[in-house]
């Protein structure tokens, strides 16, 4: 029996499925604010993101002509597919609401924000993107959240002694 959700509709239609993950992005990134964005592709490349052969660690997003373009994500492609028109690397369109283009537009215009994929993952058997709008992070900042997750860290194991010993 399949557990449901408040509208009566199965609750596993609306799990994602993640494919790839950026998972440097939050770490050299302060996201701001995040689009779940779809994206267009062909059908030996769905095929091949279906296979999880797919990486968007060096990829990026750029705005050009009032569209948004995902660049560098390598899809790998599949042995049955046809290589000979096959583009691992090709821009490739993001599919946005044209209110979110031009409030990406106006942002990027502000010194030094990006927009830079964070997940890409099945939503009702769709690929999205989520695609996260942030600004680099400085030497300094990377070593101020590594020190202050070490003391984080420091102070939960020193409260779990402190309850282990009265306990």
């Amino acid at each position: 029996m399949h557990r449901t959700c408040p509208a009566g509709r199965t609750l596993g239609r609306f799990l994602k499925k993640i494919i790839s993950q950026n998972k440097k992005a939050r770490h050299d990134y302060n996201i701001e604010k995040t689009y779940e964005t779809g994206i267009a592709l062909t059908g030996t490349e769905i095929k091949s993101v279906r296979s999880h052969k797919v990486s968007i660690k060096e990829s990026f997003a750029r705005v050009k002509g009032g569209e948004v373009f995902l660049h560098n994500m390598n899809i790998t492609p599949l042995q049955t597919g046809d290589l000979r028109t096959f583009e691992a690397t090709r821009p490739r369109k993001l599919l946005l609401h044209k209110r979110e283009i031009r409030h990406l537009i106006g942002k990027i215009q502000e010194r030094g924000f990006t927009l830079i994929p964070i997940s890409l993952y099945f939503k009702n058997s769709l690929v999205k993107v989520e695609l996260g709008l942030g600004k680099g992070k400085k030497l300094h900042d990377k070593r101020r959240q590594i020190a202050k997750k070490t003391a984080d860290r420091e102070i939960e194991r020193a409260i779990k002694d402190t309850q282990r010993g009265r306990s």
